[in-house]
């Protein structure tokens, strides 16, 4: 239902379509680049989920020359490799864990930054969750302009951290192979809980 004019929203079964029903998480990649000026109109969209207190910690580090994915590949779990190092963009989805000195611009009617000055140990969760948050955001938002993506997270944190975050409060939360998919590579589907078995109502 639309809330301002009341009437029911007619879905964009297309758009639906591209975000949950038909899209895939891919396991192999066709040989097509991406072109950076659409990797930044996905944070354009991506960046407008609600994240509290406006807090946005996620930072993402994007792996596109082979250079780059070498240096990821150590860190890598060995059933990943390949999906990975052919994948045209590689995005590294990290948490911001300073993300409170950014604040005074991202909610500046009050004093977030001085609020977790005070509250330290609210620090932690309120940038890993938020920053899963974004993170869920930014793939439909790919999926949305026609990029398919492959999370994964099966790869040395630590590892991956001191590689490319060494002397940061940046902390790695998963990676996110983007491109287009080679579907001959997809697995069947696995099932998904029913409404009855994954919610209740109270």
């Amino acid at each position: 239902m639309d809330h301002q004019t009341g009437h029911p929203i007619q879905p964009d079964t297309t758009l639906l379509n591209r975000m949950f029903l038909t899209a895939r998480s891919q396991n192999g990649w066709l040989d097509r680049p991406v072109d950076t000026a659409l990797l930044e109109q996905i944070h354009d969209l991506a960046r407008m989920g609600p994240t509290s207190m406006n807090c946005s910690p996620l930072r993402i580090v994007y792996l596109v020359s082979d250079e780059a994915k070498e240096r990821l590949k150590p860190a890598l779990a060995a059933g990943n490799v390949e999906k990975i190092m052919t994948c045209p963009v590689v995005a590294i989805f990290a948490t911001d864990f300073a993300f409170a000195d950014r604040l005074p611009f991202l909610f500046a009617h009050t004093d977030g930054k001085g609020f977790f000055e005070r509250n330290p140990h609210l620090v932690e969760d309120t940038a890993f969750r938020n920053a899963t948050l974004q993170a869920a955001y930014y793939m439909m938002a790919a999926r949305a302009l026609g990029l398919d993506c492959g999370p994964i997270s099966g790869f040395n944190g630590k590892q991956l951290d001191s590689i490319f975050f060494p002397d940061t409060q940046l902390r790695v939360n998963f990676l996110c192979g983007l491109g287009h998919g080679d579907m001959a590579k997809l697995f069947a589907r696995h099932p998904r809980l029913s409404f009855d078995e994954a919610c209740q109502v109270l």
